[in-house]
């Protein structure tokens, strides 16, 4: 990777990558596209190159990959899963056509693209534990069938124009920088919000409701490493199950008390979030990605439970 195009750099993963990427390649070298009403602030506007990139528009991408001689572009143009629900036109709009031009300027400019897929895109008849790099996905969301289509289309253009496509099906992420924004493993964040503001959390999704999840810096370094790695070593190049640590509510809650012990938490089933949280995976088996290319996270749920309360102190409670 030499110029890189992170499309949704001010989205909940974009806004940190982009920040990761300009640290390992250079600041003028990552280029934060967004769309209108979305534009960077603060670091991310200033520490490097920004363009307007709307996944619906592929000239408007394409002006910027020659503006810019971009070799490598991370699509994280998305809605989340509960979002996609109530606008499901936009979200294939977004997630499919968008992607579709995507792919297009990558062919034509010969480009890299990282596309990430999702958890998201198993469904109830998929294995839940241990869930197999290659099984049956037939989601039942909007947003898991986006997600499907994601990986079968990206798979399409690196089998049919030699496209280099590459993606993971991210967990729930969980981040003290950027708050939730709609998907339905956020309760996992907002609950450290609640923690350290000292209110009882309801909690949206039941007891027993096992969920992968990840660690940012781990998301991070994932969909970094997949892009770095030696392609000839890969069997796969799309959908990559990553997995990093598995909890329910009452995991998560007993390991936060562990540190906030006058910490409360009582249940309030979202029946919309519950019925996607279902369908989806306790836990991956990402031996393939282990094998291909060397995936291995640095977080479990009590360092980053530990990471978490600390970062977020500092940005909620008033200083001394």
């Amino acid at each position: 990777m030499k110029n890189i195009l992170v499309i949704g750099s001010t989205g909940q993963i974009g806004s940190e990558l982009t920040r990761e990427l300009r640290k390992r390649y250079g600041n003028e070298h990552v280029v934060a596209g967004y769309i209108t009403g979305a534009e960077p602030k603060g670091e991310l506007k200033e520490s490097g190159p920004a363009e307007i990139a709307d996944v619906t528009d592929g000239e408007g991408i394409a002006a910027v990959v020659r503006k810019h001689d971009i070799d490598t572009i991370y699509n994280l143009a998305a809605l989340l899963s509960v979002v996609a629900e109530a606008k499901p036109r936009l979200a294939w709009r977004i997630g499919i056509d968008g992607l579709w031009n995507v792919l297009e300027v990558a062919r034509e400019h010969h480009c890299s693209v990282f596309t990430p897929s999702s958890i998201g895109s198993f469904g109830t008849n998929t294995p839940h534990y241990m869930t197999p790099q290659d099984t049956i996905q037939r989601p039942r969301t909007i947003y898991g069938v986006s997600k499907v289509t994601t990986e079968l289309l990206s798979d399409y253009y690196q089998v049919k124009y030699r496209v280099d496509t590459r993606s993971v099906r991210f967990p729930g992420i969980i981040s003290y920088l950027t708050p939730p924004g709609g998907g339905t493993t956020d309760y996992a964040v907002d609950i450290f919000y609640y923690a350290v503001r000292g209110e009882r959390f309801p909690c949206p999704i039941a007891k027993g409701t096992l969920m992968d999840m990840m660690y940012m810096p781990d998301a991070l370094k994932a969909a970094i490493s997949i892009m770095e790695a030696d392609p000839q070593k890969f069997v796969h190049h799309n959908g990559f199950n990553v997995a990093s640590m598995s909890f329910d509510p009452d995991i998560i809650y007993r390991e936060i008390r562990k540190h906030k012990p006058d910490f409360e938490m009582y249940y309030d089933i979202d029946p919309l979030k519950q019925s996607i949280a279902d369908s989806w995976p306790n836990r991956m088996d990402d031996s393939c990605a282990r094998k291909e290319w060397g995936w291995k996270p640095d977080y479990d749920l009590e360092r980053m439970t530990i990471d978490m309360l600390k970062n977020l102190e500092k940005k909620l409670l008033p200083k001394p």
